[in-house]
């Protein structure tokens, strides 16, 4: 078993979804409803974003292909998209821009809240899509290590679900101070991963 790699995606999925980091978020969209709607939200929610994932990794190569698109080149612009996302959380930018985009989604009354604005693009968002199409890439059309990589996905998304069914018992347990320190330290680990990325992505197009 490629023990690296199932390590990394794990890590590199963990962080970029950041299930803890959501729960402030699915609070302020599921406010007001009832405990059933809340388990219904955040069950399909789930669905939906493993959907996405599992898509991106299946199917995210022959895309790249269909557009002519290299896979160093993507790496590149996918680390620096990674790397962007870990500064808004290090400075705290994103949590601010995850509150809004659920507040304005309840202003608007979206009847599914489910499909977004959680599942897209807070669950299964840019930086979540790309990591996942790196890491179907960095498989190199191994089925073993496709099928880790539909195995991470399976699991950061039931840890997404977990957290939404405790949000209320986990927000007040870190509450806001242990949210964002942990959210900073998360940042800072996706950011190396990110860089990472754009190293493996320059040097296999100057070896190439």
């Amino acid at each position: 078993m490629p023990t690296e790699f199932l390590i990394s995606a794990l890590v590199t999925l963990v962080v970029v979804v950041d299930p803890i980091g959501l729960v402030p978020t699915f609070i302020a969209i599921t406010a007001g409803l009832l405990d059933r709607a809340r388990r219904n939200v955040a069950v399909r929610a789930s669905l939906i974003a493993c959907a996405v994932l599992a898509g991106s990794a299946l199917i995210g190569d022959w895309l790249l292909r269909s557009l002519a698109i290299t896979l160093p080149a993507f790496r590149i612009a996918g680390g620096l998209l990674l790397f962007s996302i870990a500064s808004e959380m290090v400075f705290g930018v994103r949590t601010v821009r995850q509150s809004q985009q659920a507040e304005e989604a309840v202003e608007e009354r979206v009847r599914n809240i489910a499909a977004f604005p959680l599942a897209v693009p807070l669950m299964a968002g840019p930086g979540a899509i790309t990591a996942t199409i790196l890491l179907a890439g960095r498989g190199n059309g191994e089925l073993e290590r496709l099928a880790l990589l539909l195995a991470v996905i399976a699991v950061v998304v039931v840890a997404c679900l977990v957290v939404f069914l405790i949000a209320a018992r986990i927000a007040h347990l870190l509450g806001a101070t242990g949210s964002a320190v942990l959210s900073r330290l998360l940042g800072v680990l996706l950011a190396a991963l990110a860089v990472q990325f754009v190293i493996d992505g320059v040097r296999a197009t100057l070896s190439g």
